[in-house]
């Protein structure tokens, strides 16, 4: 029954944003559904590719909080913590609800979790321009641990050192989001170790966790996501304010931490303005 319960609340959803493709009035209705702050901030960015990833960002956080958690639209109230991390500002029964968003290239996506802290994070492996692919990752060695580097650039194609690389600091990326940390955080503090990229494991400090599983997912031939899956305990003071219990039991939390990891379901604007209005 907890574990019925648990994945009751878990969601992986992503849109494909380079499908959608509105004109004015469609992107503005669909606008139009969220509260006037948020689309004050959609309208900042200039290029129309960066106003659709925001406005699908904020269409996942408020349909996938509607249709988890039965909370009418216009009581739910998304707010953000001074680094950054989207929280709901109510979330009655669900211990810990947490949800995460990431962007890049096509897609958009969101994960959410019960009493686990939950991280996303998407990125698309672009070769560099004007650089060598060795160039190009040199410029963020300081992020690497010695391990890491040499995993990356070690016998390996300058496009196998791209994909890599990308994996390492879609990992990184989705730990830092799930505790809640801004750009300060060291990611160099972080060291993954894996076999063949499953069963991941992350060092914080030199000091294996076993707080943490991660998971990372192939969304096509240059896109790449991750899931990181951890403690609440392990939250930056900023982000554990919002949270609702921190005291976890430990097998109710080793429950939870080791739920297998679904796949991520496709959805489309359309079906996610048809959930906010339903």
């Amino acid at each position: 029954m907890a574990g019925e319960h648990l994945s009751g609340a878990r969601r992986r959803w992503l849109v494909d944003v380079a499908r959608w493709r509105p004109s004015p009035a469609q992107f503005q209705a669909a606008a139009a559904l969220l509260p006037p702050h948020h689309r004050a901030a959609i309208d900042r960015f200039v290029k129309e590719e960066d106003r659709k990833r925001a406005l699908v960002s904020q269409l996942l956080q408020y349909s996938l909080v509607h249709h988890v958690l039965g909370i009418p639209f216009h009581q739910i109230d998304i707010c953000r913590t001074v680094e950054g991390k989207p929280y709901l500002n109510r979330t009655l029964n669900f211990r810990n609800f947490n949800f995460n968003t990431s962007h890049q290239g096509e897609y958009v996506g969101i994960a959410s979790e019960l009493l686990c802290l939950v991280g996303l994070d998407i990125v698309c492996i672009s070769k560099p321009q004007g650089e060598t692919a060795l160039e190009f990752i040199n410029n963020f060695a300081s992020y690497l641990t010695d391990h890491e580097w040499n995993c990356v650039v070690c016998d390996n194609s300058p496009d196998e050192m791209l994909t890599e690389f990308y994996r390492y600091w879609c990992l990184k990326e989705a730990f830092v989001k799930a505790i809640g940390a801004g750009v300060g955080f060291g990611l160099q503090r972080l060291e993954f170790h894996h076999v063949h990229w499953v069963n991941i494991s992350v060092h914080i400090d030199g000091v294996e966790s076993s707080n943490w599983r991660f998971w990372l997912f192939k969304l096509d031939e240059v896109h790449l996501a991750s899931i990181a899956r951890g403690h609440p305990e392990d939250a930056v003071n900023s982000y554990k304010r919002t949270l609702s219990n921190l005291v976890i039991e430990e097998r109710e939390f080793h429950d939870a931490l080791e739920m297998p990891e679904g796949a991520f379901i496709l959805q489309t604007v359309e079906q996610l303005t048809q959930l906010l209005q339903d």
